[in-house]
């Protein structure tokens, strides 16, 4: 049979599909929005109350170690002051525990094909796989500051920061999450990340302490994490004292989000360690 006519009957026979939805696949992305929020909620004892007893432990053996010694902390005690540090380290750290592993886990068990086939573009996976975390984070934080209210005496003072810092710190771990879950191969990859990036720099990030009690070179060093401007804005919003400059931490989560969200996106798109 000639080619030509081969080809004719092939394109007759077979037709190439149209995108039967608009700019974005409402429809899909609500699917895989959902699925990753019921992926936690399945097991919220552990994705949602575990976080909170690692703080209430946190906050119990430190305030029974050196919290009468230390006296008071940007003006309040210094329970108060390690309160909201505490719930945004949480914050921080489960948002990037939900995005890892969930591509970790897909690509281990082998049914992220289902997320690479889905009619879903690069932009709406990653973006709803990051607010995904975001719902982890916020339901930990509204869970955190109901329970330590009970405890100790804590006020929001200013709810948009807390909501913006909130969104913002969690957003961004949530994408660095994808990347590490991109690039990591096993769960060994994955530690060596949560234990040698994450939980350091959320450790060193004015949790236990303000910055000011530092050298000087090591408070130049820490004005450049980006996990000290998520915790000082969050405690900001209960306090309405800072360590260091709210606008500059707005500003610099702001930059952050964007352009680890783009890095996400490229590498998501690209295929990294996805496809061969």
């Amino acid at each position: 049979m000639d080619i030509r006519l081969l080809m004719v009957e092939i394109k007759m026979k077979y037709k190439i599909g149209v995108r039967r939805f608009g700019l974005i696949n409402w429809i899909g992305a609500w699917t895989l929005y959902k699925k990753e929020v019921l992926r936690f909620l399945v097991v919220w004892i552990q994705t949602i109350f575990s976080p909170l007893v690692s703080s209430l432990l946190f906050l119990l053996v430190l305030s029974l170690a050196i919290g009468a010694e230390r006296g008071e902390v940007l003006g309040v005690p210094f329970i108060t002051f390690l309160a909201p540090g505490l719930i945004s380290m949480q914050v921080i750290q489960q948002a990037f525990s939900h995005s890892s592993s969930s591509f970790m886990i897909g690509k281990i068990q082998g049914n992220i094909v289902d997320i690479l086939y889905a009619p879903l573009s690069p932009a709406e996976v990653t973006l709803l796989i990051s607010l995904a975390s975001v719902t982890r984070s916020v339901l930990i934080a509204i869970v955190s500051i109901i329970t330590f209210k009970l405890i100790i005496d804590i006020q929001i003072t200013n709810y948009f920061y807390l909501i913006v810092f909130t969104f913002l710190s969690s957003f961004i771990l949530g994408n660095i999450g994808i990347i590490a879950g991109l690039w990591a191969e096993k769960f060994d990859h994955m530690a060596t990340v949560t234990n040698f990036v994450i939980i350091p720099l959320s450790f060193l990030s004015g949790t236990f302490y303000t910055i000011d009690r530092l050298p000087e070179f090591l408070q130049t060093i820490s004005k450049a994490n980006p996990f000290f401007y998520m915790i000082d804005g969050f405690r900001y919003s209960f306090l309405g004292k800072a360590d260091g400059s709210i606008m500059i931490g707005l500003i610099y989560l702001s930059i952050l989000s964007i352009v680890s969200w783009f890095i996400t996106y490229l590498l998501y798109k690209k295929g990294y360690k996805l496809k061969s």
